[in-house]
C-alpha cells in the first residue's frame, strides 16, 4: 500500500521530524517497516532523498522516502489545474440591433444556442442607434422573445438592463451536463467504497503499531 497523498504546509520533513522511531515506506510505496528516526534519516541521505512525515498521527507516525520539492511543485501544479477547469467560463457575445431582420434573427438565435449546448455563458447586447434610443422597449422585447426561443437550453442570468446606449442580458447554460458528470463521479465512488479500496489516510490511520 502506498502514502503520499495530501501534505499540509506543515508537513515535518527531515530533521523537523520529532519521533524516535518511525514506518517508513519507500520512494515506490514499498513498506520498509519500523526504524529509528537515524536510520530513516540515513536512508533518506543514501537515496538522495527526503524524509516526509505523511501520516503524523499514526502510532508510530508514518514517513516517506520522497522528493519533496516536486512533489510540492507537482502539487501546485495540479491545484492550479483544478481551480482552473472549476472556475473556467467562457462567455461568448452575440450583437443584435433592435428592428432586425427575420433571417438574421435566426442565424443569431442559432449562434446562441450553439454556445449554450457548448457550455458557454452568452452575452446578448442590443445596440441602439440614433432615435432608437428613445424605444428602450423594442430592445426588452427582442431579448425577451431571444430568451424564450432558448429556454430549453438556457435560463436568463443576467435580465436586461441598460447601459448607455446597449442593452445587455446574460444567458446561462443549463448544468445538465455538469451534474450527469456529477453523478458519474459519485456512482464511481461507491463502487470504489464497494469493493474496499482504502485511501492512502485511512491507511496510515490504521496503520498497525507493532513489526
Amino acid at each position: 500500500m502506498g502514502y503520499g497523498g495530501h501534505i499540509s504546509a506543515e508537513t515535518r520533513v527531515n530533521e523537523r521530524i520529532r519521533a524516535p522511531e518511525v514506518r517508513l515506506v519507500g520512494p515506490k510505496g514499498e513498506q520498509i517497516g519500523i526504524v529509528s528516526i537515524n536510520e530513516a534519516l540515513r536512508l533518506a541521505q543514501e537515496a538522495d532523498l527526503d524524509l516526509v512525515e505523511v501520516a503524523p498521527t499514526a502510532r508510530p507516525p508514518v514517513c516517506k522516502l520522497m522528493d519533496y520539492g516536486k512533489f510540492k511543485y507537482e502539487s501546485a501544479v495540479k491545484a492550479r489545474e483544478s481551480r482552473k477547469n472549476q472556475t473556467q467560463t467562457i462567455v461568448k457575445e452575440i450583437k443584435l440591433r433592435p428592428k432586425i431582420d427575420p433571417h438574421d434573427y435566426g442565424t443569431k438565435r442559432g449562434h446562441v444556442e450553439r454556445f449554450l449546448k457548448a457550455g458557454d455563458k452568452v452575452k446578448v447586447t442590443i445596440m441602439f442607434r440614433g432615435r432608437e434610443q428613445s424605444r428602450p422597449e423594442l430592445g426588452f422585447r427582442l431579448l425577451q422573445k431571444l430568451a424564450d426561443d432558448v429556454t430549453e437550453l438556457g435560463f436568463v442570468e443576467s435580465q436586461p438592463k441598460q447601459d448607455g446606449r446597449n442593452m445587455i442580458m446574460v444567458i446561462g447554460p443549463h448544468r445538465k451536463k455538469t451534474e450527469s458528470k456529477a453523478d458519474r463521479n459519485a456512482q464511481q465512488a461507491v463502487a470504489q467504497a464497494g469493493q474496499g479500496v482504502p485511501s492512502p489516510r485511512s491507511e496510515a490511520a490504521t496503520a498497525p503499531t507493532d513489526v
